[in-house]
């Protein structure tokens, strides 16, 4: 039975519990096939095999290509742990067979209930809030929440992905899951017909949609806007970010939706008993402190501390949804994209 819901909030300290890969060196490897493409993963390998002895080998892709990858293996496949980015693909792996159920009690402790599927096939390990961002010299009103973005006062502000990124379309989903498809459909209407263009590029594209004066509005991944305090890699330096505000969406509602990354056990993992204590490993404090300092991400497990960059965007309430219930709903969420005409 899952245990009752830990919401991420204020009552995030810098307090840690001690939890973390077995003392003891286990044998063989683990053979990882991951769509997180992040370099700074790389100190999450190397940290586990010198802690427990066990080599990572790993086969890169994009998920959906790893996943059809996986399926067409079958029984012979090598992969032990799918990494993915976004609950929508996370459930897509569980629903075509790639993923099994297991049993671990440190990741049933360490990863609150709404953020595992309920029959243990996949957890998350960590999170990006996706907010609302505005130009603070153009918006002196901006939207609290997501259904305001469809208002008719921001029309030709608001920018925003196309319908194909699983982000749009898990947010879609979640707006499904706690206000309903009719609502839903009426929203994603208002808010194509306040685009000011059409949707295009990624979450920095939107960033900097509003840097360059494309659009006063637009919603992105936190972790995208957080890199860039930073890093400047980003492509937003400081004075570019110097207009930009944001916006904790729904906080006196549902909350921040909460886009996820995480990974499950591979169906015929020939390594299962490694595959596990990778997956309880990055449920550890040293895993999940460093995807906040790493890749600029909220840890799953709360009360592990925050890296300056994050914290810097403040405390705010997330979505509570039960997010393998909000991917259930991505194939209505697509069909009432292309109703309402979201690109």
């Amino acid at each position: 039975m899952k245990r009752s819901l830990t919401i991420l909030t204020a009552t995030m300290t810098t307090a840690l519990v001690a939890i973390g890969p077995a003392t003891a060196f286990a044998e063989g490897e683990l053979n990882l096939y991951s769509s997180r493409h992040y370099d700074t993963d790389e100190r999450l390998y190397s940290d586990f095999t010198q802690a427990t002895g066990i080599k990572i080998n790993r086969i890169e892709g994009k998920a959906d290509e790893l996943i059809a990858r996986m399926s067409a293996e079958g029984a012979n496949s090598p992969a032990d742990i799918l990494l993915t980015v976004d609950t929508s693909r996370l459930e897509r792996a569980k629903e075509v067979g790639v993923l099994q159920s297991i049993e671990s009690d440190i990741l049933e402790e360490r990863i609150p209930a709404n953020l595992q599927d309920s029959d243990n096939q996949w957890f998350g390990f960590s999170q990006r809030a996706r907010i609302i961002f505005y130009d603070k010299t153009d918006v002196a009103n901006p939207p609290q929440d997501y259904v305001s973005l469809a208002d008719p006062v921001y029309k030709g502000l608001v920018c925003h992905r196309s319908s194909s990124n699983v982000y749009s379309q898990t947010l879609l989903a979640a707006v499904i899951e706690n206000h309903g498809a009719e609502a839903a459909k009426t929203w994603a209407q208002g808010v194509v017909d306040n685009f000011a263009r059409d949707p295009e590029g990624g979450d920095t594209d939107q960033l900097r949609g509003i840097v360059s004066g494309q659009c006063d509005i637009s919603i992105a991944n936190t972790y995208y806007f957080a890199r860039s305090v930073r890093t400047e890699v980003s492509g937003l330096p400081e004075d570019a970010r110097a207009n930009i505000g944001w916006v904790f969406p729904a906080q006196n509602a549902e909350g921040a939706h909460m886009n996820l990354s995480g990974g499950g056990v591979a169906a015929h993992a020939p390594n299962k008993e490694n595959a596990i204590l990778f997956m309880e490993y990055l449920a550890g404090d040293q895993a999940q402190q460093y995807f906040s300092a790493g890749n600029d991400e909220y840890p799953a497990v709360p009360g592990v501390s925050l890296s300056p960059s994050v914290a810097s965007l403040g405390l705010f309430r997330p979505d509570a949804v039960d997010l393998s219930k909000v991917a259930k709903n991505v194939a209505a969420a697509q069909k009432i994209f292309n109703e309402v005409g979201w690109k």
